[in-house]
């Protein structure tokens, strides 16, 4: 589940939450209702793999109390109401685009969101990351990924308190407190209780570190076979964005930050890389994957171009949303098709916020290292009486 990491490393706007910017009143979330021939290019969707993703979404869906909220955002209605629309969608044998288009305009409004009215925010993208490994610790496989230890606890503080829902704490328990867990250092310096946690070894310190950005990986093992990765918790610490490192060090500047430039530096910079990316406290822990994946923070496997990670303290898991965002390639048309919330991550804040997810391979790892583009998305909401 990759949740709490996401593709932020060259962002300036870090997960670290300094006093400062807990102290800010967060832009709140504005629905504004408009209409389908309102949003841009609707109607130029092939939409290849939407059907697979939104059914994925729906197996979950279907499993909670009809009479539940739809998640955090209220004007979702209830997982009752998307009920009906999911069994309504998987009786029909959707055989073109013109069907899907006419199922959504006979089943949904849309609306705009907008962070305090503001509609334009920031995309990033992440992707499944490609490494190679062994099961046993031997050159050049010498890097632990750690498996998650058994005394880590994670805590949903949403099932503690209704205005805390998507936030969460980790730690470990001592004399009936919980403790914070150690930092990343630590983890990968040994200096912890639980190197005997190793999940596989990996053939690089740089690609250990940017498989916990993405939160999964493709593993081509050392005996032939593949073994598929994700995440299984995380140490409790604050992401931080070590592209905003980089800049202070006056390593990088601004302009050239992206997730290629900061791992050409590491790997330029093997003396100080570790320093770097330890400035980055948080670690996370992976298990092996069997079957389809990567799995995102809704539980269900991701789908290439159609998958999005979402601030989930605002918008539910599960919600369609029609995407409007400029391409990270230059020359190439911009994103403008239908997406699902079934992702989050920790640096995943606000209301017009979202991580494309670009899937496997070199393509999609270099879109999804360039992009930190502008764009802005509309939900689509069941129709009420009054909508019709």
């Amino acid at each position: 589940m990759r949740v709490l990491i996401i593709l932020c490393l060259f962002i300036l706007t870090s997960c670290d939450e300094t006093k400062k910017e807990a102290d800010k009143t967060p832009p709140k979330l504005v629905l504004t209702k408009v209409n389908f021939s309102d949003l841009p290019n609707w109607g130029s969707d092939d939409f290849e793999g939407f059907s697979a993703a939104f059914l994925h979404s729906c197996k979950r869906i279907l499993k909670n109390p009809a009479n539940a909220a739809f998640g955090v955002l209220k004007q979702a209605g209830t997982y009752g109401d998307w009920q009906i629309i999911c069994n309504k969608f998987s009786e029909h044998i959707i055989s073109s685009p013109q069907t899907l288009y006419k199922f959504f305009e006979d089943n949904f409004t849309p609306y705009q969101i907008s962070s305090d009215n503001k509609p334009v925010g920031l995309f990033t993208g992440y992707y499944e990351a490609s490494l190679k490994g062994s099961r046993t610790k031997n050159p050049p496989y010498i890097y632990p990924l750690y498996s998650r230890p058994d005394d880590l606890i994670m805590v949903q503080l949403g099932d503690f308190r209704d205005h805390l829902k998507g936030e969460r704490i980790a730690g470990r328990v001592i004399n009936g407190r919980l403790k914070p867990y150690e930092a990343r250092a630590d983890i990968v310096s040994g200096n912890w209780a639980h190197n005997d946690k190793v999940l596989l070894w990996v053939d690089g310190a740089v690609d250990a570190f940017f498989v916990q950005i993405q939160g999964s990986g493709l593993v081509q093992m050392d005996d032939g076979s593949k073994m598929r990765i994700g995440y299984a918790g995380q140490n409790g610490h604050p992401y931080y964005a070590i592209g905003r490192e980089l800049i202070k060090m006056d390593a990088l500047n601004k302009d050239e930050i992206s997730m290629q430039s900061i791992r050409a530096w590491l790997e330029a910079n093997p003396a100080r890389a570790d320093e770097v990316m330890n400035s980055n406290k948080s670690y996370v822990f992976f298990r092996e994957i069997t079957g389809d994946g990567p799995i995102g923070a809704e539980g269900i496997a991701l789908t290439a171009q159609r998958s999005l990670a979402i601030d989930r303290t605002l918008i539910s898991y599960g919600l369609p949303l029609w995407v409007d965002i400029k391409h990270p390639i230059n020359g190439e048309p911009d994103i403008r098709r239908l997406m699902i919330a079934q992702d989050t991550g920790g640096a995943i804040r606000g209301a017009v916020r979202g991580d494309v997810f670009w899937g496997h391979g070199s393509s999609a790892e270099n879109n999804a290292g360039l992009m930190k583009s502008k764009g802005q998305y509309w939900a689509l909401l069941p129709k009420t009486d009054i909508d019709n």
